[in-house]
């Protein structure tokens, strides 16, 4: 269920206009920032979310700068706007 939340939220999040850089708490303590909405992918066979009462895959990527990341959302503790003074690297 949390896995569903969070995938929705980073779904939302894309689809602001204009975008708006946001962060991914991870459990262990990272932040992966996501400035732009191509710099996180997630499993191709994923486009419908909870079609036909299945739960979204839970693999994502994010490519941005210097961060190579390849995880689930299961890792993902929550998803919050970047604060316009936070640096985002």
């Amino acid at each position: 269920m949390r896995t569903e939340v969070i995938h929705t939220a980073i779904r939302a999040l894309l689809r602001q206009v204009p975008f708006q850089p946001f962060v991914l708490n991870m459990e262990n303590g990272d932040r992966i920032v996501i400035e732009h909405p191509e710099n996180i992918a997630f499993d191709p066979g994923d486009n419908n979310p909870g079609e036909k009462g299945t739960p979204p895959r839970s693999k994502f990527s994010v490519v941005s700068r210097q961060v190579f990341f390849i995880g689930t959302f299961e890792a993902v503790t929550s998803v919050a706007l970047l604060d316009s003074g936070e640096p985002s690297s």
